[in-house]
């Protein structure tokens, strides 16, 4: 069976553009936030599991999820965030399962998320992980930029992604850090360098 890295990281600290220089080194990658939005779309009983537990109609006129409104659920609601994590965090793993069987015989295949490493279901679903880090200003600026948020926001949302980077220490497959803070060259140097560590 193909090696399953972990490709993770806060808000900001390139975890796109890492996946982009590994799939050009030829190593597939999972999208898991793009996919999970495709499930929204064309998994009919997701959605009815999740309105269910939500008890809330979150179904759009042409089918599929209004992403929107269960977004502004979950924010305020944590126990709601809760519920839906506990139903769609299954089904990305059983979409991320049949999408890797679906390549064959590969050496190595990514998963990219950004709380893989914080959340329990994701346990033993990967053989070794791939942090992308960058000093806290340059994310900030770096996301503030993109998601149009203000840097209040953006540090904010830093802060809360505390456990991912704790959950570091804990790990018990190997890891490496990657430090996106440069040139881009020098970032494809040193995702070389973690895959020589890690594959």
């Amino acid at each position: 069976m193909s090696r399953t890295i972990a490709l993770t990281g806060g808000i900001g600290s390139g975890k796109s553009t890492v996946a982009s220089l590994l799939r050009e080194r030829g190593i597939p990658v999972y999208d898991s936030d793009s996919r999970t939005k495709a499930l929204y779309d064309s998994n009919p009983a997701l959605v009815d599991a999740i309105c269910d537990a939500l008890g809330e109609d979150l179904h759009l006129e042409g089918g599929g999820m209004d992403k929107s409104a269960l977004a502004a659920i979950i924010f305020h609601d944590d126990e709601a965030r809760r519920r839906v994590e506990e139903i769609v965090y299954p089904a990305v793993m059983a979409d991320f399962a049949a999408w890797r069987d679906a390549l064959g015989d590969v050496p190595a295949v990514v998963i990219e998320s950004a709380v893989i490493l914080a959340k329990r279901i994701f346990d033993g679903a990967y053989d070794a992980v791939l942090y992308v880090d960058a000093p806290v200003e340059t994310r900030i600026a770096r996301a503030s930029g993109r998601d149009k948020a203000s840097s209040e926001a953006i540090r904010d949302r830093i802060l809360a992604q505390t456990e991912t980077q704790s959950a570091l220490s804990n790990l018990k497959v190997p890891y490496s850090v990657v430090c996106n803070d440069s040139s881009l060259s020098s970032l494809g140097e040193k995702v070389d360098r973690a895959l020589e560590e890690l594959l």
